[in-house]
């Protein structure tokens, strides 16, 4: 076989949980051309990584604890064990009892009853047509969001500032579910166009995080309900790229205050260490904030302070708003230790629903998608927006649905 056949048949889960680490030492590495080789940044102290480590170990932590679990309660391992048996039809190591029973009286059951239930679309079509439904709400939204505005906030700083109101706010969870909902369940080319001109709008919104998270959590669920070959992946990371570069470097130039001599790559690498020697003042302001980051984080819907201006506050004393990295603000609003119980469940979370969806695919897998997505955008922004908590809290329901539905699905013979 040759090495371009074998590109081809290359089978790495390449999103599973550990992804966040190699990204964050990713990022660590970007920020280092303006840390130590320009004269825009200064090099952080050696804090700064002890932290980050310990912020890694605990999440590795947390995605090592299911397993833990899993070997404790034997009785759910021997529940998983039996259903991969039956999904690759090799129930030909139970003995011929034990296979006569299961096949009369539970697989019928289970293939009847427990399926249904765990795929939720009993009625192909009419889910279909439901999912089409909340990616086109998303869409008329971001259109009546626009229309309101008066322009592109792309292009404007001005409206970029306002741009991030309550339709913005659910247009980006409906279109985002939908989406990924649809594409996870339904494999029509026709739904491509959906993600196009959603991708579309939400570039216009000068934003990075939300087309940038689109696009990603589209690529996590096609790259686990698609046969993917190495030229789909080359191609979504180039795309990915562009508009991590494309999008940075437009807004950033229409910011009618601002004026900015770096390149577009050179602004990525700035950006890059500017938010990490913002998280090198935080370790030293551990506890800070009072937990008034995660409050404001948490009132999103209800109230109009922005939790990034109040990490700009705390660190360094000016009215903007900046990212301070997925461990800053616990780290601001509780010091070290919220931090590991924060990388911990994180970590924990996301190794629960990667292990549900590669089981049971369909929904399990575009959630997974979106909060795995999220997670990746958090490296940089940090967990100080209330749509991604939304998102945690569905995926948090999604476990304990699965969970649930498993416990009656076999007793012991």
């Amino acid at each position: 076989m040759n090495l371009k056949n074998k590109l081809k048949t290359l089978n790495v889960d390449i999103f599973n949980p550990y992804i966040i680490v190699v990204l964050i030492f990713l990022f660590i590495a970007m920020a280092i051309p303006m840390q130590y080789f320009s004269n825009e940044l200064h090099p952080p102290s050696f804090q700064l990584y002890l932290f980050i480590i310990i912020g890694i170990i605990f999440f590795i932590l947390g995605v090592l604890f299911p397993k833990i679990l899993f070997r404790i309660s034997k009785k759910f391992k021997n529940k998983i064990i039996i259903l991969e048996k039956i999904k690759e039809n090799k129930l030909k190591d139970l003995d011929e009892k034990k296979l006569k029973n299961l096949k009369e009286n539970k697989l019928k059951d289970f293939n009847e009853k427990k399926l249904k239930n765990f795929n939720l679309f009993n009625s192909y079509t009419f889910i279909e047509l439901i999912l089409v439904a909340i990616v086109s709400i998303g869409i008329i939204l971001q259109i009546v969001n626009f229309l309101i505005l008066g322009g592109i906030p792309l292009f404007s700083g001005a409206l970029k500032a306002t741009a991030a109101t309550k339709i913005w706010l659910f247009s980006y969870i409906f279109f985002l579910i939908g989406i990924n909902l649809l594409l996870a369940k339904f494999n029509r080319k026709s739904h491509h166009v959906f993600l196009l001109i959603g991708l579309a709008l939400f570039t216009l919104t000068g934003y990075r995080t939300t087309p940038i998270t689109i696009l990603l959590s589209v690529f996590i669920t096609l790259f686990y309900t698609r046969k993917f070959e190495m030229k789909h992946n080359l191609l979504f990371a180039i795309l990915i790229a562009i508009l991590l570069i494309g999008i940075g470097f437009i807004a950033t130039k229409s910011i009618e205050w601002q004026q900015w001599r770096l390149n577009p790559i050179d602004l990525l690498s700035y950006r890059a260490g500017f938010t990490l020697n913002i998280l090198d003042k935080a370790t030293y302001l551990q506890g800070s904030t009072n937990g008034s980051l995660f409050y404001y984080t948490l009132t999103g819907f209800f109230e109009s302070v922005d939790p990034r201006v109040l990490v700009g506050e705390a660190v360094i004393g000016k009215n903007h708003s900046i990212t301070s990295t997925i461990f800053g603000p616990a780290i601001l609003d509780f010091g070290l230790l919220a931090m590991t119980i924060q990388m911990f469940i994180i970590g924990f979370i996301l190794k629960l629903l990667h292990t549900l969806q590669k089981h049971f695919k369909g929904i399990a897998t575009g959630i997974y998608a979106i909060i795995l997505a999220q997670t990746i955008v958090w490296i940089e922004t940090g967990p100080t927006d209330i749509v991604v908590w939304i998102f945690y809290l569905i995926g948090i329901f999604t476990i304990l649905y699965y969970f649930y539905k498993l416990q009656p699905s076999f007793e012991e013979n």
